[in-house]
């Protein structure tokens, strides 16, 4: 019997997958990104829909339950993400930073300029 609670987990993965396509088809995901997020997506819907697709891998790490399993995963997931938006941003605020530095040498510069031809 499909729980409630699986109906809603199948419908968030197609909607996953449903939002990944349109993040492809604006050119906002690359196709590795859609790739990504897809895949994901799919084993969300699959996992929502036949849980008993985790009890190799509940066993294997000998975990008792499957909730604990989505769990301590949806965790490592949270963390990955995490370092990799922090990384991405840490990356993107030293670019500013430096087109900043740049614009405002070159502005000094033209104000030197200036004051030399006047």
């Amino acid at each position: 019997m499909v729980l409630v609670i699986q109906v809603f987990g199948a419908l968030f993965g197609l909607f996953l997958i449903y939002l990944s396509f349109l993040n492809l088809k604006r050119k906002e995901f690359t196709i590795n990104e859609w790739l990504v997020w897809t895949l994901l997506s799919a084993a969300i819907t699959l996992t929502s829909l036949i849980p008993e697709l985790l009890n190799p891998f509940a066993r294997t790490l000998n975990i008792s339950r499957k909730m604990d399993l989505v769990i301590i995963l949806g965790f490592i997931f949270l963390i990955a993400t995490t370092f990799y938006m922090y990384k991405t941003t840490e990356k993107t605020q030293k670019k500013v930073e430096e087109v900043v530095r740049k614009i405002a040498i070159q502005e000094a510069e033209n104000r030197l300029q200036e004051k030399k031809r006047s």
